[in-house]
């Protein structure tokens, strides 16, 4: 199949690595222009020499703290000044912040929630009206499988990313008739950014390589997923080809989930 994102513009938060810079890449080599957020400006920089060279499109860069409402509306008047309206929003921004319920105080409540559930809202508020006068739009949320089956000691992320889950719906039932598709990929244990700080958190000795093969033995594919894999899935559900597909929660878990 010949996935084709040609003529559209996509904006990826957290788009300087790991899974969002996957999905920088994926987009460019299937004919989109991109636009990476994240906040520093000089791993954005090196990120969109990369993608650029890489792929010979265009790619923009613009620093964002997606947790702050001034700096997002900064951001996508940028952005759409640099490449025109936004086509495609990936809301990938975020890390995990989990601990036991009381342990987690008003203030992780509240930096937890403006940065991924607040983030998504802000953002897919100022995408949303142009992409329903276009009758085109796509908008993907990267939640975690916690959102689906949260397990003991995983607020606060568990409940900010349950709360995407629902917003991902809302937004899909109302904008359906407007040719504007909201769907969400809930992430397991990929090789990414956030694995990689676990790694230097632990008090393993061995490699990165050897401890994700390690910890990917334990899933039922017997082994951990590639960003790469998450990238195909999010541009298919971006394409043209994905024009009828919205509203779903997608596994992006080796199997790992209780809930399908």
């Amino acid at each position: 199949m010949q996935v084709t994102m040609n003529g559209r513009t996509a904006l990826i938060t957290g788009g300087s690595q790991g899974l969002g810079y996957a999905m920088a890449k994926r987009f460019l080599e299937s004919g989109a222009q991109v636009a990476i957020l994240a906040r520093r400006q000089d791993v954005l920089e090196a990120a969109r020499s990369e993608l650029e060279a890489g792929s010979g499109g265009r790619v923009v860069a613009h620093a964002c703290d997606v947790s702050d409402p001034a700096q997002i509306e900064h951001a996508h008047a940028a952005v759409v000044a640099d490449l025109g309206p936004v086509d495609i929003l990936v809301n990938n921004a975020g890390q995990a912040s989990t601990a036991a319920f009381e342990d987690v105080t008003d203030a992780m409540w509240q930096a937890d929630l403006d940065l991924k559930l607040f983030a998504a809202i802000r953002l897919s508020r100022l995408v949303l009206p142009g992409m329903k006068e276009r009758r085109f739009g796509r908008i993907i949320n990267l939640l975690a499988t916690a959102a689906k089956a949260p397990p003991a000691n995983s607020a606060p992320t568990s409940v900010s990313r349950a709360a995407g889950l629902a917003l991902t719906k809302v937004l899909a039932n109302e904008a359906a008739p407007h040719n504007v598709l909201v769907n969400a990929l809930l992430i397991g244990l990929i090789k990414s950014e956030q694995v990689k700080r676990w790694w230097q958190a632990s008090d393993t000795n061995h490699s990165l390589e050897a401890h994700t093969t390690m910890v990917g033995k334990n899933l039922p594919m017997g082994r951990m997923g590639e960003a790469e894999e998450c990238a195909n899935l999010a541009c298919f559900l971006a394409s043209e080809q994905g024009s009828y597909v919205t509203g779903c929660a997608i596994n992006m878990d080796g199997g790992m989930s209780p809930v399908p």
